[in-house]
């Protein structure tokens, strides 16, 4: 009866410790503008995995890590990056090809204000930054209410942030989780390029077998510690890890 017993509890020892979080990149290296929000991102992603019980973030700006060989334990890598990152041509065919076989990459911010001389990375995250006409309290449009994270916002939440518009963007590429509600900034002012009113703020897509998604929200501290904006995210990250499914075919 003891030996059955030793056996069984063994049994469950074993089975609890291959259950094993989910690992996520999170890269912050600057090659530009540095953004005085990195330490409370890097806080906000580590707590934001940690409540998940489900994922883990590892921050570095290590940029040898991003290689076949670096990214072999993890599942997903998340840049708030900016210019021109100094990866070889075999780490970024590396990058690229972890994505593609069924990986996660995520993006926030600036990670669109990064690798302009690379145009296969413009094509995967979706978009290139075009400036910022507007930094203040903003309505963004909750335009993919089933996605994970926001499920409960569905009408929409008002945040203050540095707001970007881009170039090389298409919603036949994408799915837009989030816009901007143009009624709630001036379309005249300094900097506007876009002709057509539509700010895309958030968005996923498929990228080979691999999952994409990026928020421009992160300029400020807040942009990191607000309770919707960690909804978004926490989501994002459970969906870029294969933890939760989500349509994210381009509408």
């Amino acid at each position: 009866m003891i030996r059955c017993f030793l056996q069984l509890a063994c049994c469950f020892t074993l089975l609890g410790s291959s259950v094993e979080a989910k690992r996520i990149l999170f890269v912050t290296h600057t090659a530009g503008y540095r953004h005085d929000s990195i330490p409370v991102a890097i806080q906000a992603m580590q707590e934001m995995a940690a409540r998940t019980e489900k994922l883990e973030v590892v921050a570095t700006e290590d940029l040898s890590l991003l290689s076949a060989e670096g990214l072999r334990d993890f599942d997903a890598v998340f840049f708030f990056t900016s210019g021109e990152l100094d990866l070889s041509p075999q780490q970024k065919a590396d990058l690229l090809e972890f994505v593609r076989s069924g990986k996660g990459f995520g993006g926030a911010h600036c990670a669109t204000d990064t690798f302009y001389t690379w145009p296969e990375y413009g094509e995967m995250i979706g978009a290139y930054f075009d400036g910022h006409p507007w930094a203040q309290e903003v309505n963004l449009k909750v335009e993919d209410p089933a996605f994970p994270g926001l499920e409960t916002l569905e009408g929409g939440f008002r945040i203050v942030d540095e707001i970007y518009q881009f170039r090389n963007f298409s919603r036949e590429r994408v799915r837009v989780l989030l816009s901007l509600d143009t009624s709630t900034v001036d379309l005249n002012a300094p900097g506007v390029a876009r002709t057509d009113g539509d700010f895309a703020l958030a968005w996923v897509r498929p990228y080979g077998a691999g999952r994409v998604f990026y928020t421009a929200l992160g300029h400020f501290d807040w942009s990191w510690t607000d309770e919707r904006a960690q909804k978004v995210l926490t989501g994002a990250l459970l969906w870029l890890t294969g933890e939760v499914e989500a349509d994210a075919t381009p509408r």
